[in-house]
Parts: structure tokens; sequence; C-alpha cells
């Protein structure tokens, strides 16, 4: 089995999820990602750093931080049949139903959210706040200035 990670902000989960998987697996990294700077997807999937083991033949799981948009569990998932894995399932800490723009239900899910921007346990705000022990949701003033003018707020 080869679990792969989608860093940057999967890396604490899939550290815990590691301890506790009990057949044998290797662990392995993807970058890919959809955000950038930004706070919502910008629905172009771009693979910056391929995993490094061979799927071909294995059972991998895809885990991410969060299912956003789809696309880029999605794209992986499709990626790693093409390259004939024997299975692939998909995993996520947070999974944000409301946003899902593609055809895609995680495997294995820790719990379902609202459409909140959200930090902490290796999740980031442009590469900021990973570092908290817990998950936060970031006030929408602080990130939208639409809603800096709805709640009243100059800056």
């Amino acid at each position: 089995m080869v679990v792969v990670g989608l860093l940057d902000g999967v890396f604490m989960f899939v550290a815990d999820l590691s301890r506790d998987i009990e057949v044998p697996h290797v662990v392995d990294f993807v970058v890919a990602s959809s955000y950038g700077a930004n706070t919502v997807s910008s629905g172009n999937v771009k693979i910056k750093k391929d995993a490094s083991a061979s799927v071909r033949g294995k059972h991998v799981l895809i885990v991410d931080d969060i299912c956003d948009s789809g696309r880029t569990l999605a794209s992986l998932a499709e990626l790693f049949r093409s390259r004939e894995a024997a299975s692939v399932r998909t995993c996520c800490l947070l999974d944000k139903t409301c946003r899902r723009v593609v055809d895609v239900q995680p495997d294995y899910v820790g719990a379902v959210i609202d459409d909140h921007f959200v930090v902490g346990y290796g999740m980031d705000w442009d590469a900021k706040y990973r570092s908290l022990p817990f998950i936060g949701i970031v006030k929408p003033h602080l990130y939208d200035p639409a809603a800096r003018v709805e709640e009243g707020d100059d800056g």
C-alpha cells in the first residue's frame, strides 16, 4: 500500500494517520494545488512535485487535508488509476461538500464542514498558521473586503 499525502497542508494529518494504519505501507507525497495565495480554488490543478514511489499494482490511499471543489482529489485519483494502481481510495480530513464542482466523494472523511476558510493542523493561509495545534476558522472580514464592508469595518 502507498499512502500519498498532498503537501503542504496534509503533513500533520498524514503523520497521525500513518501511525494508525495497521497494514504495511509506504508514505509518499505529491505537491498539487489549485489555491496559490487565495482562499478559494482557482480551478486549475497544478502538480509541482510528483510521487516518488511506483504505484503500479499497489493499493493507493490519497490523503488530503480538505476536499473543497474536488478538482485536486479527482485529478490525482485519475492520475494514479492511469498508472495502473491496484486500487485507489481517497481520504480527507475535512470535506466541504457545499463547494464541490466535480463529481467526487472521498472514501474516508474526518468531518464535513460548512463553507469556512480554515487554518491550523498543517493547513495555511498564504503559508501562515500551519503550526497551530488546532483547526480554526478565519473570520471572513480578515480576507474578504466585501465582508469588511458588511460588518462596517474600514480596515
